[in-house]
C-alpha cells in the first residue's frame, strides 16, 4: 500500500472528527521547521515594518512551495489568519492533498474551471477577508516557468482591490525557491531564499484595471534582486 493510499485511509476515517484538527497543528508545524530547515529561509519587512491587520498578500509564483515560505516567515499571530489562495484541481485530487491544503493550510480553494465553478472566486476571497483572515495570492494565476521575472497579473488582484478598496495590498517576492525546487526534481537542493515584503498599497478610487495592474507588477518587480528584464 503506497503512502498516499494509507494516510488518504486514515484521513477518511479522521473526516469531521476532532482529531482532523488535533493532527493538522503538528503537520503545519512540520512543515513550517522542514521549510525553514531546507531553504533556512529568512523574511526582509519594509521600513514600514511588519502587517498588524488583514491584509492580501501578492507574490510572483514560480513553485507549488512558494506559499508555504510566505506562510512559515511570518510571525505566528499573523500565520494563524493567513489563508493561501490556491486551485482546488491540485489540492482537492487526493485525499491527502485535500487534508494538507483545506485543513493544515485552510486554504481558499478556487476552482479554476469557470463552467464547474459553483460561487465567484472574488466572493470567495472577500468572504474571507470580511472573516478577519489575510490572504496569500499569485496574481500571475499560475506558475511562472519562463526566463522573464513575472508573467502578466491575471484581473483577479483588480477586482479583489475594487471589491475591497479599503485592504492592504503587500507585494512580496520569493527569491531563490524556484531552484531548490527545480521542474522535475522530487529532492530539494539546500539553499538559502529570502521572502521580501514591501510596503503596501491601495486601489485608487478612480484607477484604471490596465493601470493599477501596471503599478502592481512594478512594486513586485522593484522587491526582486536582479534588475527587471534579467530573468532568474
Amino acid at each position: 500500500m503506497s503512502y498516499e493510499t494509507g494516510a488518504g485511509e486514515i484521513f477518511d476515517a479522521m473526516r469531521g472528527k476532532p482529531t482532523t484538527g488535533l493532527i493538522a497543528k503538528p503537520v503545519a508545524a512540520m512543515i513550517v521547521l522542514f521549510a525553514r530547515a531546507v531553504t533556512a529561509v529568512r523574511a526582509i519587512w519594509p521600513d514600514s515594518g511588519i502587517p498588524t491587520r488583514p491584509c492580501v498578500y501578492f507574490a510572483n509564483h514560480s513553485s507549488h512551495g512558494d506559499f508555504i515560505l510566505i506562510w512559515a516567515v511570518l510571525p505566528p499571530r499573523l500565520r494563524q489568519r493567513a489563508r493561501p489562495v490556491a486551485g482546488a484541481d491540485y489540492w482537492l485530487k487526493s485525499k491527502l492533498n485535500s487534508f494538507i491544503g483545506r485543513d493544515v493550510f485552510n486554504a481558499v480553494l478556487i476552482e479554476r474551471d469557470r463552467e464547474a465553478r459553483t460561487q465567484d472566486p472574488i466572493e470567495q476571497m472577500t468572504q474571507a477577508i470580511d472573516a478577519g483572515s489575510s490572504l496569500i495570492l499569485f496574481p500571475e494565476g499560475t506558475r511562472n516557468l519562463t526566463d522573464q521575472p513575472l508573467q502578466p497579473f491575471k484581473s483577479g488582484l483588480y477586482h479583489l482591490a475594487r471589491t475591497r478598496p479599503e485592504i492592504d495590498l503587500v507585494p512580496v517576492w520569493i527569491n531563490n525557491l524556484n531552484r531548490v525546487m527545480p521542474k522535475g526534481e522530487f529532492v530539494p537542493i539546500p539553499l538559502i531564499c529570502t521572502v521580501t515584503f514591501g510596503n503596501a498599497l491601495r486601489i485608487g478610487a478612480e484607477e484604471e484595471k490596465a493601470d493599477f495592474l501596471a503599478r502592481a507588477e512594478a512594486a513586485l518587480l522593484t522587491l526582486s534582486p536582479k534588475p527587471p528584464g534579467s530573468g532568474e
